[in-house]
């Protein structure tokens, strides 16, 4: 058995192997890679404000956090529609 095959079986890895040839990756432009990571941030910014607005008690805080999910509710649909 040649080194490297004996973590996972050969079959497993040459149809890994196989998978992987048949659709190449699409290589994306920089700006279309900077539009995913910018649409990535707010979407785990979303997620981080309905996290802290779910333990909110404070009123103002809860106020706060619901402008901000509006305002990233806002900028994702902008990049929705770019």
């Amino acid at each position: 058995m040649a080194r490297g095959w004996e973590s996972k079986s050969v079959e497993a890895q040459q149809a890994e192997a196989a998978d992987n040839n048949k659709e190449p990756k699409q290589r994306l432009r920089a700006e279309q890679a900077a539009r995913v990571r910018e649409l990535e941030g707010l979407h785990l910014s979303r997620k981080r404000v309905l996290q802290q607005l779910e333990t909110a008690r404070d009123a103002r805080l809860r106020e706060m956090l619901t402008a901000a999910l509006r305002e990233l509710d806002k900028q994702i649909q902008y990049f929705g529609d770019i």
